[in-house]
Order: structure tokens, then C-alpha cells, then sequence
């Protein structure tokens, strides 16, 4: 089939909801800023320093991300150790030096910005990526396999890298670093609750609903009209948070920009260097695809849940993490195209 037909059927494969991502989340910062005390309102229910209604959209945000991901899938990992290695070799080591590498070379004049930046550039995608990996016609067994492995390294060591790469390794270059005053504990309480409990939650649905119901049923009827929902948790979030920020949206255009260049970077950067390393091992364009678009997009949904949790709702980091999704959706739908047309330099079954 020839790569131009491929690339118009595969912007099928994104909802309307989805394709319009970036519309809504304007939209719903153009709310919060219509309804400057409705912040005030919900913070009035509070556990701890996060509001409850807050923390509601939050878990919500991730619950049905984390209900459609296959934990059944991840005793597979050893049928093929070499691209598992090399697929949390760029997600785990080569992603977040060039995260942290651009975020200081960009921004090291807004370091809670920068801070924002990297906790975003941090996190794997765990949901997203299915749709990117489909689109591009990449292997879908992989790539679900990808997902949960990258699920179960993030509970274990988001909240480390976290820690380490904004509040130890800017020291070690001769940098201010940028969570003084905040303990590790307080970013692996974050994590624990806002990717620890709708992981369980999403494990446990999962479970129940495949055992009683059949996969078909859960897969075909269940998670599709489960997955929009976490649209809701993101936009309610930022409906929340923009209420907040008062003055600070008249500046918004520039503050974008300036978040948005090193995001366009890290999500190229990243692309590429996937492509070309599964090139260079001798992956086949299925696998290479899923290992680089697993590679190259993010899990914004917890960035923005761990900058609330740590930082506050109102914080200039929690705002960073929300251009994320801004740029994230537009570029992977174009880095489709992209791997559509690389496709024809692979020899098909290689690797």
C-alpha cells in the first residue's frame, strides 16, 4: 500500500475529541480566566495542601489512561530483550539528559519554567503512544508492551529521576538547584498518589472487567467510552489553575513561546535519534516505530498532576507542564507522516 494512502487513513485513527486537544485546552484556559474566584470556591474542600475537587480531576485525569493498558502483556518482555533494552535505554537514559540539557540551554532565565519542562520531558507516554504507534502502522504488540513496561519503571522511578535531575544534578554543573526546600519525599508522595493509586485502580478495572465480562467487551465497548473521560480531569485541571493565575495570562503568548521551543526540540530530537538507532540495529520499520514514538511523546497528564502536587496548582512550573499537550498532539501527528514516509527505507521483517 503506498505511504500516501496510508498517511490519509491514519488521521482516522485520532477522535475528533483528540484531534481538537489543543483547541480545548485553550479553551479552558480562556474559562479559568473568565471565572477568576472559582479557584477560590473549590479550594475551600481541601486534604492536606491540594484541594479535593482538585485532586478529583487529577486522579481522574489518569484513571482511564491506566484502564486500557495491558498488564498481561508484560511477560513478553524477554521474547525480545535486545529492543526492550534499547527502548529504556532512550527513554530512561538519552531522553532525560536532552530534556535537562535543553530546559537549562533554553530557559536559564525562567528556572521554574525550566523546572516545568523537565518534569514534563521526565515521564513517558503510557496511553497516547498507542494511538501515535497506530497511525504509523507500527507493531501494536510491541508498542502495548512498551506502554506497561514503561508504566512499571514510572511508579518505580519517576519520583527518583525527578529528584535527582531538578534537585541534585543542576549542582553538580555549577547550577541553583531548583527545588530547594523540597524533599524528596514530597515528589514520591505525589507520584505515589496520582500514578500509584489509578494504576492500581486501572490494573484492578481491568482485572474485573475482562474476568466478568470477556476482552472483547472490555476492550470493544468498555475502555472506548471509558478513555474520553480523562479529557474531562485534564480540562477541569486547567480551567482550575488558569482561574489562578490572574495577571500572568496577559503574558501568555511570549511564556508559551519560550516553553514551546525546547519541546519542539526534545520531541524531534528524540524521534530521530529513535528512528535512527532502530535503523542502525537493524529493527524493522514495526518495531522501530514503536519504539520511537514511545520514545518521543510524554505523559503529560502526570507531569501536570506531580507539578500540582509538589509545586501547587498555581505555580509557574504546573503552568509549563500544560503547554506540553499544546505542542505534543500537533507534532506527533506530523511525526507520523514523517515515519510514514521513512517506512520505505526499511526492508521489511529485518532485525
Amino acid at each position: 500500500m503506498a505511504v500516501a494512502a496510508d498517511a490519509g487513513s491514519a488521521s482516522g485513527a485520532l477522535s475528533r475529541l483528540e484531534r481538537l486537544l489543543p483547541l480545548w485546552i485553550v479553551l479552558a484556559m480562556g474559562l479559568g480566566k473568565a471565572f477568576p474566584n472559582l479557584a477560590g470556591v473549590l479550594d475551600a474542600l481541601r486534604v492536606d495542601t491540594v484541594s479535593l475537587p482538585i485532586a478529583i480531576g487529577l486522579l481522574w485525569m489518569m484513571y482511564p489512561v491506566l484502564a486500557r493498558v495491558k498488564y498481561e502483556k508484560l511477560g513478553k518482555v524477554a521474547q525480545d530483550w535486545r529492543l526492550f533494552a534499547v527502548s529504556l535505554a532512550l527513554n530512561w537514559v538519552i531522553g532525560p539528559l536532552l530534556v535537562f540539557g535543553l530546559a537549562w540551554t533554553l530557559l536559564p532565565d525562567h528556572p521554574k519554567y525550566r523546572t516545568g519542562l523537565i518534569v514534563v520531558g521526565l515521564v513517558r507516554c503510557i496511553a497516547m503512544v498507542l494511538v501515535w504507534n497506530l497511525m504509523a502502522r507500527g507493531n501494536e504488540e510491541y508498542a502495548a508492551i512498551l506502554v506497561v513496561l514503561n508504566s512499571v519503571f514510572q511508579v518505580l522511578a519517576y519520583s527518583v529521576y525527578v529528584w535527582f535531575f531538578i534537585g541534585v544534578l543542576p549542582g553538580w554543573f555549577g547550577g541553583e538547584t531548583a527545588i530547594a526546600g523540597i524533599e524528596f519525599w514530597d515528589v514520591a508522595r505525589a507520584v505515589l498518589i496520582f500514578l500509584g493509586v489509578p494504576l492500581a485502580a486501572g490494573a484492578l478495572t481491568r482485572w474485573a472487567g475482562i474476568a466478568r465480562k470477556g476482552r472483547q467487551w472490555y476492550e470493544e465497548r468498555f475502555i472506548p467510552r471509558l478513555a474520553p473521560t480523562a479529557l474531562i480531569g485534564l480540562l477541569f485541571t486547567i480551567v482550575v489553575m488558569f482561574s489562578l493565575k490572574g495577571g500572568l495570562i496577559l503574558s501568555l503568548p511570549l511564556d508559551v513561546l519560550r516553553i514551546s521551543i525546547p519541546l519542539l526540540l526534545y520531541f524531534g530530537w528524540m524521534f530521530e535519534i529513535s528512528f535512527w538507532v532502530g535503523k542502525v540495529v537493524g529493527f524493522d520499520y514495526e518495531r522501530t516505530a514503536a519504539v520511537s514514538f514511545t520514545a518521543a511523546s510524554n505523559n503529560f497528564e502526570l507531569a501536570i498532576a506531580v507539578a500540582i502536587g509538589v509545586f501547587g496548582i498555581a505555580s509557574a512550573e504546573a503552568f509549563a507542564t500544560v503547554v506540553g499537550p499544546l505542542i505534543e498532539v500537533p507534532m506527533l501527528v506530523g511525526l507520523v507522516y514523517v515515519a510514514l514516509r521513512l517506512r520505505k527505507g526499511f526492508v521489511r521483517g529485518g532485525g
